[in-house]
């Protein structure tokens, strides 16, 4: 579901004009200022006039020397696959594409930059990165909590940093955001740019995340079990519980790829366990037509189970959701107890998805993604996001990707698709 937009909300801020040639060899086509309608279907004369994205691309003229840019990079937030193909991708353009010999990595994520967790930085050159992208996690480590933003500017002052590279989620985007304001409070000319990683796909004006498609990968292996675990057996059921705090993107696609689920419950729409058009009604109506049935459902989904509970958070403030997956399969033993003799196989893959390394598709992604990040940042852009958009990649502002949260009630048809694909009554939701 396409907002509306101004054209100065998507205006990415720049420290400066690039005076410095780049060391790029460029043909005329490809210095040419270049943007992305943000609504593909705009028509000229209806209503207001159109909004555009940055495109992301190399700039004949630089901000920074090479030879005198400091960068820094660090991951913050949960893992997921692909963050050391970003990382590698950065450190890799800046030291081969603009000769940048100064690239620190910052480790456990923004405590890195804080003197009492006494974490020494990591001199990132293409030898420590040759071989980080067959690996998951991320080589630099992370961690969650607020830090002193104060103290995080202070430090990158003291290093001498000019360019700060983010890679995280939601929070992680609000904290360069942060750190981006108080570099500019202090009128220092050092960019922040951002690499949203979310496995959960939940950013905003970012038609997909890194990893995500990964992730999906991996889900389908787990349904596929789940699959052949309930038609193996009388009355089988194969419970799936994937990641998804806010948003169910994985549940989805992965429901839509692998076509064997029958119950896909999601964090953004409603329903219910009991009663005459809850899930267990239509399980039971289903195992005495099909013998079986397989269940997938995000970690957020229906939480209201759990109303009244301790509000219990991380770190960074997140709330901790309780377990619904295991809520589910308990709930389904009681139901059943007396009236059916159910086989009941209950699947969590989630830190073994989050923590496996990127498939080729998102490899390449990445790659992208962090070659575009140094592009922008070496041209003095700031305070943004690198994304994906129709198919293109653009720049857009920090403020813009955290304004709200996507979820599959913007998707549209994705979430039609999945009810079409399952048969599951839209009740449920």
């Amino acid at each position: 579901m396409l907002v509306p937009l101004t054209p100065e909300q998507t205006k990415v801020k720049c420290l400066g004009t690039p005076k410095i040639d780049s060391p790029f060899s460029f043909q005329q086509e490809e210095v040419l200022e270049r943007h992305i309608l943000y609504d593909p279907y705009y028509q000229p004369g209806v209503e207001k006039p159109p909004v555009f994205f940055e495109t992301s691309h190399p700039s004949k003229q630089v901000f920074f020397d090479p030879n005198k840019v400091s960068a820094a990079v660090v991951t913050c937030g949960g893992i997921c696959p692909g963050l050391n193909d970003v990382i590698r991708s950065i450190v890799l353009r800046l030291y081969f594409g603009y000769g940048v010999r100064r690239i620190l990595g910052v480790r456990f994520g923004l405590e890195g930059f804080i003197a009492k967790y006494g974490l020494p930085f990591v001199d990132l050159t293409p030898e420590f990165v040759t071989n980080i992208h067959e690996l998951g996690g991320t080589c630099l480590g992370s961690s969650r909590g607020d830090q002193s933003v104060e103290a995080i500017v202070d430090v990158m002052e003291r290093q001498g940093i000019n360019i700060l590279f983010v890679i995280g989620g939601d929070g992680s985007l609000r904290a360069a955001l942060k750190i981006q304001q108080e570099v500019e409070a202090r009128g220092r000319l050092i960019s922040v740019v951002a690499i949203p990683k979310t496995i959960d796909n939940d950013i905003s004006f970012i038609s997909r995340s890194f990893g995500f498609e990964t992730a999906v990968d991996a889900a389908c292996e787990a349904i596929k079990c789940a699959h052949s675990e309930a038609k193996s057996f009388p009355d089988g059921i194969g419970l799936v519980k994937l990641m998804g705090r806010y948003s169910g993107f994985i549940a989805a696609a992965a429901a839509l790829s692998q076509r064997d689920v029958n119950y896909v419950l999601v964090p953004e729409f409603d329903f219910d366990l009991h009663g005459p058009h809850g899930l267990f009604a239509d399980v039971e109506k289903r195992l005495k037509e099909r013998h079986h049935a397989v269940i997938v459902v995000a970690e957020g989904a229906g939480q209201k189970f759990f109303a009244g509970q301790s509000d219990r958070r991380d770190a960074s403030g997140n709330k901790l959701l309780d377990d619904i997956g295991v809520y589910i399969k308990d709930e389904l033993k009681t139901y059943f107890k007396g009236k059916r003799d159910i086989n009941l196989k209950y699947i969590d893959p989630s830190y073994m998805i989050r923590s496996i390394p990127a498939n080729t598709n998102d490899g390449l992604y990445c790659a992208t993604l962090g070659q575009n990040a140094v592009h922008a940042a070496m041209a003095g852009k700031t305070s943004m996001v690198v994304s994906l958009w129709h198919g293109v990649y653009c720049n857009i502002p920090i403020e813009l990707a955290v304004s709200k949260r996507k979820t599959l009630l913007d998707a549209g048809r994705m979430w039609r698709d999945v009810i079409e694909s399952t048969g599951q009554p839209t009740c449920l939701p």
